[in-house]
């Protein structure tokens, strides 16, 4: 971790006393810290203590009462390599899902940039409350790593789960974040997604109900892990800004296809989730079409495979992966879009499995490889799919 910018948070729960052995095993492992304390987590633990122990000024308020300068919480929130919050109180976890900023840390958590981990310490009552559920739910949903609270002796006397984790366990969770954060370090990822708006005339299209959410979500798990990705999408509300990042903006197949063409040789990875039109008007109009006949007949004519297209020019070194979103016999569809289109492996989802499929924030998905190994997933937030895809690539590439 040496060199690593983690910027803890601090909210006041009891065991912020664990913070202090925190920080010195950080600090041992090279990392630069700095830290955000609640006022409330000044009755804990002194902001003494943590500026100490860190070597760097402790931001508690949003101005300095002394001299009277602003903290600014967007320089914070765009500072570090990871944001870690610990302990996370209940009351500060509520906070966090509802969007609230009545301090420096809940300010700085709504303007971070980079990933964020928290790990929870409450009384077991409360960790086990269905409140303290949905909302760390909610948390893992908007994309935040959590580390579980661990069992033991708690203050209130109570045996049960809501200790914070062990310092140990923290920086190791710290460890391994890091170890993955470089693994596609020096690659170049090519991503599509988002469907494609076909055009019937300058007000109408034909389209699907692709979000683009999981082509978004891959987009971040490759950034996250250093690799320099180009995004390809059609039209979508996802937002998505980042320094190795470089977004090409489509509406139709054609202009998809021309995209991926002018840079797919240079890549090494390929993760196509794009959900194309496979058919667009032959004979666009030019005006806006009136309602006056009771049957209109559009003539279609099919779609470029954009995905055939870059299998077949896919050479030994590149990755290529492709989704299938069936209704029926997905797997066999899978089997049979690997084979046809040269993939290393595809992501078969089905709209049979109730919370998967466009426009919704979970989806299930199944792998199916090259060498026919099909693997099974449950259903999970998009954001952790993107993680399992992301993982079983990093795999494939070094096997």
């Amino acid at each position: 971790m040496k060199g690593k910018r983690i910027l803890l948070g601090i909210t006041g729960g009891i065991a912020a006393y664990k913070i202090a052995f925190l920080i010195r095993l950080l600090k041992k492992k090279e990392a630069d810290v700095k830290c955000i304390m609640t006022p409330a987590s000044c009755d804990f633990i002194s902001p003494l203590t943590i500026a100490t122990l860190s070597e760097n000024p402790v931001y508690i308020d949003f101005w300095n009462q002394k001299d009277g300068t602003w903290t600014n919480h967007v320089d914070l929130g765009m500072w570090p390599d990871v944001f870690l919050i610990a302990p996370l109180t209940a009351n500060t976890l509520a906070k966090l899902i509802h969007g609230q900023s009545d301090n420096l840390l809940t300010a700085t958590f709504l303007s971070a940039k980079s990933p964020v981990i928290v790990a929870p310490a409450m009384d077991l009552d409360m960790y086990i409350h269905p409140a303290t559920k949905r909302n760390l739910a909610q948390l893992e949903l908007d994309g935040v790593q959590i580390i579980p609270a661990e069992s033991g002796e708690l203050a209130s006397g109570l045996v049960g789960q809501g200790r914070l984790a062990e310092p140990e366990n923290i920086v190791a969770v710290l460890e391994e974040f890091f170890a993955k954060s470089n693994a596609f370090q020096g690659q170049k990822v090519l991503i599509t997604a988002g469907p494609t708006y076909e055009r019937i005339d300058p007000v109408r299209f034909i389209g699907n109900h692709s979000s683009g959410k999981m082509g978004f979500e891959i987009a971040k798990v490759f950034l996250s892990q250093g690799a320099e990705v180009t995004l390809i999408s059609g039209p979508t509300k996802e937002k998505l800004t980042h320094k190795n990042l470089i977004l090409h903006s489509i509406q139709t197949a054609e202009e998809m296809l021309a995209e991926v063409q002018s840079c797919w040789k240079t890549m090494n990875v390929g993760v196509f989730a794009a959900a194309v039109a496979d058919y667009r008007p032959e004979s666009p109009e030019v005006q806006k079409i009136k309602k006056n006949e009771e049957r209109m007949t559009i003539n279609l004519v099919k779609n470029p495979d954009i995905l055939a297209w870059a299998g077949a020019n896919k050479t030994e070194n590149q990755k290529l992966v492709g989704f299938a979103l069936e209704t029926n016999d997905a797997e066999k569809h899978g089997f049979d879009k690997l084979k046809r289109k040269n993939l290393d492996f595809i992501v078969v989802n089905t709209l049979e499995d109730k919370g998967a499929g466009f426009g919704v924030d979970t989806n299930r998905i199944k792998i199916i490889d090259k060498s026919n190994k099909l693997i099974s997933f449950e259903l999970k937030p998009k954001h952790q799919v993107a993680l399992d895809i992301v993982n079983y690539l990093k795999e494939n590439i070094e096997s």
